[in-house]
């Protein structure tokens, strides 16, 4: 069983910088009739609030909409707006999967603030790399990209797009349908490095429910797998951040981020 570490609820929270760099797809429904046009915001910042991702500043890069086999492009409808980056009416009844791929962007930060984002995001290995070549001191320079899923499920039937292995340097991917999820259900989520299991990254799941977030971090198995409680419904997130060593000039480090968004009834 993967290890729990805490578990904390908040309804005024002040983070970290580290984890203002969540990024999700947000709905405005998460549940649809087929036929039943949405909107979906690209969000970017903490407490699974959020705000507007900036896209005059980044670019979205690949935008799809999977439905069993069939994929369809959605990167000419999305809209550079304030709101409503993107709208889809999905026509057929079961589990959508939407699945956005950002450019790469550069990131620097001031040495100390660099080493207090990789002690939050848990990325030990970056950090024990800086202290044993006396980098500690020095700007941290990294590129990024996200990677961000987001599941809709349209009219009653259930069906296994859920399941989608896209082949991302980081995905995560549900062990069964999250749309068959309730209240007290304990439930699996596989962390994909590649399309192959990751071992010991630091995932966070989030939940906001009543104008309160829970977030509670967990940590892999070898196997990949994460274990952890459906405590409430409403809008619900697993973010989950790696770092490697940049093949690019410019950047010492280069990471790549993770979320998949649903909702529970």
């Amino acid at each position: 069983m993967a290890k729990k570490i805490w578990i904390v609820s908040m309804g005024i929270v002040v983070f970290t910088f580290a984890q203002a760099h969540e990024f999700w797809m947000q709905p405005l429904k998460f549940f649809l009739r087929p036929g039943e046009r949405t909107s979906i915001s690209f969000l970017v910042g903490e407490n699974f609030i959020g705000e507007p991702w900036d896209l005059k500043l980044h670019k979205v890069e690949k935008l799809d909409i999977h439905h069993f086999a069939d994929i369809k492009n959605l990167l000419d409808s999305v809209k550079t707006s304030v709101k409503d980056y993107l709208s889809v009416t999905p026509q057929e009844e079961g589990t959508h999967l939407i699945a956005l791929q950002s450019s790469n962007a550069f990131s620097e930060l001031p040495a100390e603030k660099f080493n207090e984002y990789l002690t939050e995001d848990g990325l030990d290995d970056v950090l024990s790399h800086r202290k044993k070549t006396g980098a500690l001191d020095k700007t941290g320079k990294e590129y990024y990209r996200r990677y961000s899923k987001l599941l809709l499920q349209v009219g009653n039937k259930r069906d296994d797009t859920y399941k989608k292995v896209l082949g991302f340097p980081i995905e995560i991917v549900p062990e069964t349908n999250p749309y068959t999820f309730k209240k007290g259900d304990l439930v699996k989520f596989k962390i994909l490095s590649d399309g192959k299991p990751i071992f010991g990254v630091k995932v966070r799941v989030w939940n906001r429910y009543q104008n309160r977030t829970t977030i509670q971090p967990v940590y892999p198995e070898k196997n990949g797998i994460i274990e952890m409680r459906i405590v409430n419904p409403g809008p619900w997130m697993v973010s989950v951040v790696k770092m490697v060593p940049s093949t690019q000039e410019g950047a010492d480090w280069q990471s790549y981020w993770a979320s998949l968004t649903f909702g529970v009834e």
